[in-house]
């Protein structure tokens, strides 16, 4: 699927957000060679921002670059998620720590309305829309911490997370997350810290568990 052309404000930042969704949808399948003036084209864009687009993600580990070779985009390397979910799972298990007593009850509802969406969107199969619910949820305790390090570091390594959430996506694995939503949810509305940070641990502990599965090899 081509990409579509971005708006010409902050165009590096678009630029990146672009080929990144594009990564993690699989629109550029891992191990596709990728060319800055290809991209630059089919965004509108000149070369200079996506060709910083791209050392960023170099950086990130979503393509990988030889300087005088080629770029392409990196295949899902189990041990590369399993690192990154483990990591995500400790900033988000910081944020519900540290989120949940600033909580207001307009976030809560905030929490439930992302939930409803995230529930709906995965009984019409819809993983687009879930997983943007999904963030949308748990961007609020991670609002509501403050912390910015923990933010950039949840941005950051969350989407080598979701190329491999898409590949295994499951009625029932989405039945589940609904229900622990619901948990982490009851929790937050009772501003019972401990609790929201133990089921948030279960939530991301799962995405760890799935990094860890050798039948993906």
């Amino acid at each position: 699927m081509p990409l579509k052309p971005v708006p010409r404000t902050l165009l590096r930042d678009s630029a990146y957000a672009a080929i990144r969704d594009a990564v993690v949808r699989g629109d550029l399948a891992p191990g596709a060679a990728v060319r800055d003036q290809d991209l630059a084209e089919q965004l509108g864009l000149s070369r200079a921002p996506v060709r910083d687009a791209l050392a960023r993600l170099a950086d990130e580990g979503l393509v990988e670059r030889k300087p005088q070779s080629h770029t392409r985009v990196t295949p899902v390397v189990l041990r590369d998620v399993q690192d990154a979910a483990s990591v995500v799972r400790a900033m988000h298990e910081l944020a519900a720590r540290t989120g949940v007593p600033a909580l207001t009850d307009a976030q809560v509802a905030r929490m439930r309305a992302a939930n409803r969406r995230f529930a709906a969107a995965c009984a019409a199969d819809d993983l687009d829309t879930a997983l943007v619910a999904d963030d949308e949820l748990h961007d609020v305790l991670v609002v509501a911490s403050g912390n910015r390090a923990a933010a950039a570091t949840i941005a950051r390594y969350t989407p080598l997370i979701r190329r491999l959430e898409r590949r295994q996506f499951s009625p029932a694995g989405a039945r589940r997350s609904v229900e622990l939503h619901e948990e982490l949810i009851d929790a937050c509305t009772a501003r019972d810290a401990e609790e929201a940070t133990l089921v948030t641990a279960r939530i991301w502990q799962s995405l760890v568990e799935l990094a860890t599965d050798p039948s993906l090899s």
